[in-house]
């Protein structure tokens, strides 16, 4: 049987390994358009943020080790242009302008998602740059390094957008932050999105959020972010106004798009042809607490999906039963955690929902370093169950936010939750943790 992949990185690779690892005799042949496979891009702003540091640390597996070790048919530079669903058969254009074409029983789309980056005079300009790909992480290292950046101007107030800003702040750049929208973050409760501004102030940032921004043009001193009532100088520009799937290979052999315009699969990751799958930032996935097509781009979830789509393969059943959303990142001495839904949308899914938001210490009250810890949690009040929860805080959150995933794939309501028997060190937190110092007063106010 032959098993074509097209994309590898989380996914693909993934797949790609575990269905050698359950088949051995399988033909696995992965198509990557770049040159990088398998590498944490997650942990780019942290690399770039250290000069010492070369970005090749962040690959995870060299492409001659799943070629040598796994028998693995890997091309790199290998750019998949069309997929025919008749024939099964991918075809496409390698980086040396040579035509291929490959034959399948079973297929993989696992091409992840691209960076936004919008149609506007200035914006192919050198110096304005992107955070997606290995390569992306390379060449705004270059360009740091070659060209003495001091300043910068950063588009977008996202999780990437931010984690960057912490990064430049290490390499003593100065950074000025601005986006369309007026709100800082709106997907945040407003007291905790408050704590996050104000660190980012702190650090000096400069913010300035509800600014349309018309063009980039080249100035005597570099560059200059035109908006209607606002110049920004820059040695160089970071555009992180988020990603979109990059699912133009499905769309263009009708296979069923969903949400935001990702991939529609099932729960065992097949698409609406029988023998082609979707793993990855390009595929939707259902939301373990509504039950609906979402699409959230998420590191875990790229792993276990490609996972599921090898058991599938080798003929083991594998349905995944969804996400919450988890997620965290660091900016700057803060930990910004989310999972499952904030009020606003529990009320879009017909929910009726109920919010509370709490101040607690990180450790006991009378252990010392302890800090401030914020929660922000939501219920619904016609079935009980928990929606969601936010949490900032400089120490604690991070790994906090894992039990209140794990009561959202339960399906638990907030009073079970409160209920549950959590860990108690003074080092580590009060007797009431705070979680479930949120989860008392939401039942309270749920029930009034």
């Amino acid at each position: 049987m032959e098993f074509v992949i097209i994309g590898g990185d989380a996914a693909g690779m993934s797949a790609a390994s575990r269905a050698k690892r359950l088949r051995p005799d399988l033909k696995v042949t992965v198509l990557e358009k770049t040159t990088d496979v398998s590498y944490s891009a997650c942990g780019m702003p942290y690399n770039i943020a250290d000069p010492k540091r070369e970005i090749e640390d962040l690959v995870v597996r060299g492409a001659n080790i799943f070629r040598e070790k796994q028998n693995i048919h890997l091309l790199t530079g290998h750019c998949a242009k069309a997929i025919d669903r008749i024939n099964k058969t991918v075809t496409g254009m390698s980086l040396k302008g040579k035509d291929f074409e490959f034959s399948f029983d079973k297929l993989l789309i696992a091409t992840g998602a691209s960076p936004i980056m919008p149609d506007l005079p200035g914006f192919n300009l050198p110096g304005v740059m992107q955070l997606k790909s290995l390569d992306d992480g390379r060449k705004i290292k270059h360009f740091i390094k070659s060209n003495c950046v001091k300043k910068s101007v950063v588009i977008g107030m996202g999780f990437i957008a931010l984690e960057m800003v912490e990064a430049l702040r290490a390499l003593n750049i100065e950074v000025d932050m601005v986006k369309l929208r007026p709100v800082f973050l709106p997907w945040m409760d407003e007291m905790l999105a408050d704590v996050v501004k104000g660190e980012v102030e702190t650090n000096r940032v400069h913010l300035y959020p509800g600014h349309v921004v018309e063009r980039i043009e080249k100035s005597n001193k570099g560059l200059t972010v035109v908006c209607a009532d606002l110049k920004l100088e820059a040695d160089m520009v970071l555009v992180a106004i988020g990603i979109t799937p990059d699912s133009r290979l499905a769309a263009n052999a009708n296979i069923e798009l969903s949400v935001s315009n990702s991939i529609s699969v099932d729960k065992g990751l097949k698409t609406s042809d029988k023998n082609i799958f979707a793993a990855g930032d390009c595929a939707d996935a259902y939301h373990v607490v509504t039950g609906q097509k979402v699409w959230i781009p998420l590191a875990l979830r790229a792993n276990r999906a490609g996972w599921a789509v090898a058991d599938s393969v080798c003929g083991r059943k594998a349905d995944l039963p969804g996400v919450a959303g988890t997620a965290v990142f660091k900016l700057f001495d803060l930990e910004v955690t989310r999972t499952g839904l904030h009020a606003e949308e529990a009320k879009k899914f017909g929910f009726e929902p109920v919010e509370v938001t709490i101040k607690s210490g990180s450790r006991a009250h009378a252990h010392p370093g302890s800090s401030t810890i914020y929660v922000q949690m939501v219920g619904d009040r016609k079935s009980g169950r928990l929606m969601g929860v936010q949490m900032v805080g400089k120490e604690g959150t991070a790994h906090r936010i894992n039990a209140a995933a794990v009561a959202l794939h339960c399906h638990m309501t907030v009073e079970q939750f409160s209920q549950a028997d959590m860990a108690y060190a003074p080092p580590f937190g009060p007797v009431w943790d705070p979680m479930l110092t949120a989860a008392n007063q939401l039942f309270k106010k749920m029930r009034t």
